[in-house]
């Protein structure tokens, strides 16, 4: 890893990119109503996406958890286990993908742009993979040293 590619910088442009195509497509639908099915298809394949990233960020969190505290705020919403630029720049974009989700489906209400607010389990999987991977979490604090705990506890 270099000073230029900072950790999970793949995440990030992964995250971005999705948002740009989301909103590109949904913003093209709601004017274009021929462009609805392309819009559709691009947010199913965004949810199948988070979907993916959300069950690996829980499955690589789970690993970790026999070592580290790990918690859903600290795991898919970053909180207190990513640099500052890391989360905003992660949550901006499922704030974006929110924001493009929810206005597009009130100003073509009963269409098919509702599938739009699925679209936001792939930026909240793209967290919580970034976390999982990348994120610092403190060590666990129930008195067992880590070499003596037992899966069943």
């Amino acid at each position: 890893m270099s000073e230029r590619s900072p950790r999970g910088a793949e995440i990030r442009r992964l995250s971005w990119s999705g948002t740009a195509l989301f909103a590109a497509t949904a913003a093209m639908a709601v004017v274009a109503e021929g462009l609805r099915p392309v819009a559709s298809v691009t947010a199913f394949g965004l949810f199948g996406a988070g979907c993916v990233a959300f069950a690996a960020a829980y499955l690589r969190a789970v690993g970790r958890s026999r070592e580290e505290q790990i918690t859903v705020a600290s795991l898919y919403f970053m909180s207190g286990s990513a640099p500052r630029e890391v989360r905003r720049g992660l949550m901006g974009a499922l704030t974006v993908q929110v924001v493009v989700a929810l206005a597009t489906a009130l100003v073509r209400p009963y269409t098919s742009l509702a599938v739009g607010t699925l679209v936001p389990v792939y930026g909240l999987g793209l967290c919580g993979l970034w976390a999982a991977r990348h994120g610092t979490f403190p060590p666990r604090s129930d008195g067992t040293p880590p070499r003596e705990r037992r899966p069943d506890r």
